[in-house]
């Protein structure tokens, strides 16, 4: 699993969207037992957050010690710096398993070998992932402009199975269909946006390789077209959720 995120963990904290309250309650509704969660990738526990208002006890492992150190607290929350592939949970310890945004940065055959041996039978296992930010108007071909020309050559190649809506994952569970659509929803000033858009690990690469970042030039060119204080902002949202 790669760590892409250690370096720009405190404002991956601050601007990373918050997953919906239906999300939340769907998975719920295909749990049998609220008594062990693992969100595995957890980042700054983005997830882990609103899962410790329904679970006894939500274990969050990452591999970023930064991200951790910028995770929200909760009494009912475990934070541990753990591979998604190799842990040291007991067999058959969790109802729920959960993956937002991170799937993609695994070595799938080793963690769905690890998700069998530490889900209960019966227990769903749900990734979760979200798109490219989607923005009306001329903001929205700015930022598809940016994506498109300007970072997509510098994403890891891992970035396939986002724009596949996690579809070229291998996902050996009985898979549930019909799961619904969901969507984060937020109202965003334009430095909110730009500051998301940093946190992009295309961004960083970038950088990496020029020796300076895009993202000034990404602002201006969306101060040209941002005529409201703040604007609407959608993160489409996909899935892969089954049960062993």
């Amino acid at each position: 699993m790669k760590d892409n995120f250690s370096i720009q963990s405190a404002d991956y904290a601050k601007f990373r969207p918050v997953y919906p309250n239906e999300l939340v309650d769907y998975l719920l509704s295909i749990t049998e037992k609220y008594e062990n969660c693992w969100d595995c990738g957890t980042g700054s526990g983005q997830l882990a957050v609103k899962l410790a208002d329904h679970f006894d006890h939500v274990y969050a492992t990452d591999i970023s010690e930064k991200q951790l150190s910028n995770a929200s607290y909760k009494s009912n929350i475990d934070y541990s710096k753990q591979s998604a592939e190799e842990t040291s949970f007991s067999d058959n310890q969790f109802d729920l398993i959960t993956v937002a945004q991170a799937a993609h940065w695994f070595d799938h055959k080793r963690f769905n070998q690890e998700v069998k041996r530490v889900l209960k039978p019966g227990g769903a296992i749900a990734l979760i992932g979200y798109g490219l930010v989607q923005v009306e108007g001329s903001v929205g071909e700015v930022i598809k402009e940016f994506y498109w020309n300007v970072t997509h050559p510098y994403w890891d190649p891992e970035r396939d199975h986002i724009e596949a809506a996690y579809q070229t994952i291998p996902f050996p569970y009985d898979e549930i269909e019909d799961v619904p659509s969901f969507k984060m929803k937020k109202e965003m000033l334009l430095e909110d946006l730009v500051g998301y858009i940093s946190t992009w690990s295309a961004v960083q690469h970038y950088i990496k390789k020029n020796g300076y970042s895009p993202i000034d030039k990404l602002y201006n060119d969306l101060k040209e077209v941002w005529k409201d204080r703040a604007r609407k902002v959608d993160f489409p949202i996909f899935t892969r959720i089954g049960r062993v």
